[in-house]
């Protein structure tokens, strides 16, 4: 074994570049990140064969002075932390002084830059064989350029590893649409091989917000998006998240930014899989773009030289309010805030008055062997002749409801009128943009299921002792967090002790897990407590036992139904939670317009 020495700079920052410089889109990344840090309002890049052969970053930002220019290419060289106590409060994308040290060891780098204030504007060029720095006069506006070229020129193992020139575009188009996202204040423009790709200005009102995320997430996902903005103490959750009925095959629609850095963490991605559960169709992904703002004191950002990773100071807080937030809006997004007069601004569901069409507190119950539903007198009001803005129902359904209702446009009901049945599967309704056609036995299992879950909660959870008390073996780490998290499991409706080191004794269980597999709930259970602090798989296998009562106890494919049967599901739908899924996360109701129907008729053409 050869004698220890010290590395020499150009291997020790090669060594450096293996973690920060995985491929060109994180050069990019490194670079754009520090043109944000310089206060750049405009960032122009331009790219040649997927940055493998230049990549060149300009910006308008604070520039950097001639006699600090070589020392920025020096490694754990920055302006951005100065001790201790700026490390545990990181309020700059860049801070860990490696980036452009190591991106020159790999590459052939030129740094060209005027600060505010200079007349003259100074160029530096480093090369990977020596990392000596050339300094010498140039023309550049305020600002900064960084060019990159022949990215790995001096390291052909690594150069091997790239993939092809369009992977290593579609890598950079990711990154770049990423970090244009993050700061939607600054403007954005990408070139490859001469041709313009992105071009985005900046966007600092809600609507050009929108925009931004439609341009680059696409427009289907703004129209089929809510709008969410959750603000406590020194916390604020905020942006846009995917209807259920969006769900993606593969997670590749998702964005969380922390403090303005895209983050992948655990704690998070495990508090938004928890508010989409109950809505969301079994194997499928919920596609999002949300921002979380807290104190930069609360988050340690110094986990990963990428960045990617983060730790929270308190992350069973953090869990909460993240599933907190969009459990409730999922929850409280009904039929209603879809379906309003005119053009719906994108991404911004609005609050419907409703006043009489909404049902009395009693759920709606089909009982088997009659033809009319349960409290159906609490919805006695059907469509007339002469209404504004709905077409005159057809004579068969006047001649059978001779009521009078009042004319106003605004007191049709957000769903409209039923008037008929679709092969014992679908209700057909009349609202005020045109037709709208509802599952009758997926809206039914969604009101029975949600209102199951109310009674359930209104209960309480009864356990039920054990004849012969459940002895598990655990460890000791999970033994001690079962012992102090007994409040916790009594909530939950379970009695359990710590009978040893190693051992635990179930005593009671709620009685609506009778026959369930309780040994491997429990260590899921315990599981989730030791990663995340908290734990929603008892109640979420809960749900899904009141979800297969739900569905066995709704109204069944081939039922036919009275009008007034079907227009009192549609009031309850109006006034049920998440009633725009299922208990499964298939849509329970769809639109056509007026518009949309004339367009399949090719009317006024």
């Amino acid at each position: 074994m050869s004698s220890i020495k010290i590395l020499s700079p150009q291997l020790a920052n090669q060594i450096a570049a293996g973690e920060v410089v995985e491929r060109p889109a994180s050069v990019l990344k490194e670079l754009v990140e520090n043109s944000l840090d310089a206060g750049a309002k405009r960032i122009d890049i331009e790219i040649e064969q997927g940055g493998t052969k230049l990549i060149k970053v300009r910006d308008d930002g604070h520039g950097i002075v001639e006699a600090e220019l070589a020392l920025a290419l020096s490694r754990h060289a920055t302006s951005k932390i100065d001790d201790l106590q700026d490390l545990e409060a990181v309020a700059t994308l860049g801070f860990r002084g490696e980036a452009l040290a190591s991106i020159a060891s790999v590459s052939r780098l030129a740094l060209t830059s005027s600060a505010e204030g200079n007349t003259n504007a100074w160029k530096a060029v480093s090369e990977g064989r020596d990392m000596d720095v050339d300094l010498q006069p140039a023309a550049h506006p305020r600002g900064t350029s960084v060019e990159v070229r022949d990215l790995f020129f001096n390291t052909p193992a690594r150069r091997k590893f790239l993939r092809t020139e369009g992977t290593e575009y579609n890598r950079i188009d990711d990154s770049i649409k990423k970090l244009a996202l993050s700061r939607m204040d600054i403007a954005f423009s990408l070139r490859h091989n001469q041709r313009a790709q992105i071009n985005l200005h900046p966007a600092n009102t809600q609507l050009e917000q929108e925009k931004r995320v439609a341009d680059i997430c696409g427009p289907a996902f703004m129209q089929q998006a809510l709008y969410v903005d959750n603000d406590r103490t020194g916390i604020r959750l905020w942006g846009w998240m995917g209807l259920p009925t969006f769900s993606r095959s593969q997670a590749d629609l998702q964005h969380f930014f922390v403090n303005g850095r895209c983050i992948r963490d655990k704690v998070v991605s495990h508090a938004i899989r928890q508010a989409y559960q109950d809505v969301l169709y079994h194997g499928r992904h919920p596609a999002y773009v949300l921002f979380l703002e807290i104190e930069p004191g609360d988050v340690d950002v110094n986990v990963h030289p990428t960045k990617h990773q983060v730790r929270f100071r308190d992350s069973r807080a953090i869990h909460g309010f993240v599933y907190g937030t969009l459990n409730k809006a999922l929850a409280q997004d009904r039929p209603q805030d879809h379906l309003q007069e005119g053009e719906m601004a994108i991404g911004q569901p609005q609050n419907s008055q409703q006043t009489e069409w909404l049902p009395n507190q009693s759920t709606l119950q089909f009982p088997s062997g009659t033809g009319q539903p349960q409290n159906a007198s609490s919805y006695g009001q059907f469509p007339s002749t002469s209404q504004v803005g709905v077409n005159t129902p057809m004579s068969a359904y006047q001649s059978l409801y001779n009521t009078q209702i009042p004319e106003e446009q605004g007191d049709i009901p957000p769903m409209g009128f039923a008037i008929a049945q679709l092969k014992g599967i679908y209700i057909l309704a009349e609202n005020a943009q045109g037709m709208i056609i509802v599952d009758m036995h997926a809206a039914h299992e969604r009101i029975t299921y949600e209102s199951m879950k109310t009674a359930f909660d209104n209960q309480g959870l009864v356990s039920q002792p054990l004849l012969v008390p459940e002895s598990l073996s655990v460890s000791e780490r999970e033994a001690e967090i079962t012992d102090k998290s007994s409040e916790i499991f009594s909530q939950l409706g379970f009695v359990v002790e710590r009978a040893a080191a190693e051992s635990i004794i179930v005593r009671e269980i709620p009685a609506i897990l009778r026959g369930s597999e309780v040994e491997g709930l429990l260590r899921d259970v315990i599981s989730d407590l030791l990663m995340h602090g908290s734990s929603e798989r008892i109640r979420h296998h809960i749900n899904e036992i009141l979800s297969t009562m739900a569905c066995h106890g709704s109204v069944r494919a081939n039922r036919k139904l009275t009008i007034p049967e079907m227009n009192a599901l549609l009031r309850d739908m109006e006034a049920t939670e998440r009633s725009g899924q299922c208990n499964h996360g298939r849509p329970t109701w769809s639109q056509l317009t007026l518009d949309e129907l004339d367009k399949l008729f090719l009317r006024g053409r």
